[in-house]
C-alpha cells in the first residue's frame, strides 16, 4: 500500500483519538511521518505495529479497526497509545527491513553478559550481569525507542508481527508474565487459525503446548518485560493467513489486552 493513503487512513482517525506525529524518517527522497494514536484513560496499554515491512496484517487491522478498538478501550477506562506502522518505507515497499536495508525490530537493549561483553539477543538461557537501554540502531527504532522511553512503564505492551518464514496459516505468540493469562486468547484464536504448538519456528524458538515462547530477543516486547510491565507479547499470524483471519486474531489480542488492563491484571 503507498504510505500517503496509508497515512490518510491513520489521521481519519482523529474523531476518536488524539492523532500525531511522534517524528519523520526519511528514505531516499521521502519523508515520512511517523504515528501515535492516543485515547485517554486511567490505565494504559501500549501497542505496536509494523517493525517489519512484509507483515503487514498489524498495521491494517489498526487502520481499519481502530475506532472499535478505541470505543472498546474507552468503555473500560484503558488509555491507549497506539504506534501503528513503525517502519513505513518497508511498509510501503512490501520489504522486512527499510529501504536502507536496516532492521528496526531488535535494537532496544543491550545485556552484558560478562564484564564488557554485550549481547542483544539471548539465544540460550545464561546469566546476565545487566541490562541497558540501547541508543543506536536504525532511525525507526531510535525515534520509536525514544518516545516510548518518555513515559511511565504501562499496565501491558502488546506488539503485532506476522511469520513470513512458516508455511500455512497459522498463529503463536512471544510472551512474557503468566501464560494463564493468554490461553484464553490462544484458545478464541485457534477457532479461526491453526495454532502452533510444540513446534520450532526459527533457529532458536520452539513453541510449547500453548503455542507460546519466552525468548529474550532484544525487542520492543523484551524491554516492557525487563521494566516490570505484567503482560508483554509479540504476536504472530503467518502472511499466508487470510487477511481477514488476521484480523480477526490481531482484535482477539486487543481486546484480551484491553480486558487485562481493565482488571488490573
Amino acid at each position: 500500500m503507498n504510505y500517503t493513503d496509508y497515512a490518510k487512513r491513520i489521521r481519519a482517525h482523529a474523531q476518536v483519538a488524539d492523532v500525531s506525529e511522534y517524528g519523520r524518517v526519511t528514505e531516499g527522497d521521502q519523508d515520512y511521518p511517523l504515528f501515535r494514536l492516543v485515547v485517554p484513560g486511567e490505565r494504559w496499554l501500549v501497542i505496536t505495529s509494523g517493525f517489519h515491512g512484509e507483515e503487514p496484517a498489524g498495521p491494517l487491522t489498526l487502520a481499519e479497526h481502530f475506532p472499535a478498538v478505541a470505543a472498546y478501550a474507552v468503555e473500560r477506562g484503558v488509555g491507549l497509545r497506539v504506534y501503528p506502522c513503525i517502519n513505513p518505507s518497508g511498509f510501503e515497499a512490501g520489504t522486512r527491513y527499510n529501504r536502507s536495508g536496516e532492521k528496526p525490530n531488535n535494537d532496544f537493549l543491550r545485556y552484558e553478559v560478562a564484564p564488557g561483553e554485550w549481547v542483544g539477543e539471548l539465544n540460550v538461557a545464561r546469566p546476565i550481569l545487566r541490562w541497558a537501554l540501547y541508543d543506536e540502531g536504525p532511525k525507526e527504532t531510535r525515534a520509536i525507542r525514544s518516545e516510548l522511553a518518555r513515559y511511565a512503564a504501562p499496565a501491558a505492551a502488546l506488539d503485532i508481527h506476522q511469520d513470513d518464514y512458516l508455511g500455512g496459516a497459522s498463529t503463536y505468540a512471544y510472551t512474557f508474565g503468566d501464560k494463564a493469562a493468554y490461553r484464553p486468547l490462544v484458545e478464541a484464536s485457534a477457532k479461526h487459525v491453526a495454532v502452533v504448538r510444540s513446534q520450532k519456528v526459527d533457529d532458536h524458538s520452539f513453541t510449547d503446548a500453548d503455542g507460546l515462547i519466552e525468548y529474550h530477543d532484544g525487542s520492543v516486547t523484551d524491554w516492557y518485560s525487563r521494566q516490570g510491565v505484567p503482560y508483554t507479547a509479540a504476536l504472530e499470524t503467518t502472511t499466508p493467513t487470510p487477511r481477514d483471519v488476521c484480523d480477526a486474531v490481531n482484535l482477539i489480542w486487543i481486546r484480551g489486552f484491553i480486558d487485562l488492563v481493565a482488571r488490573g491484571g
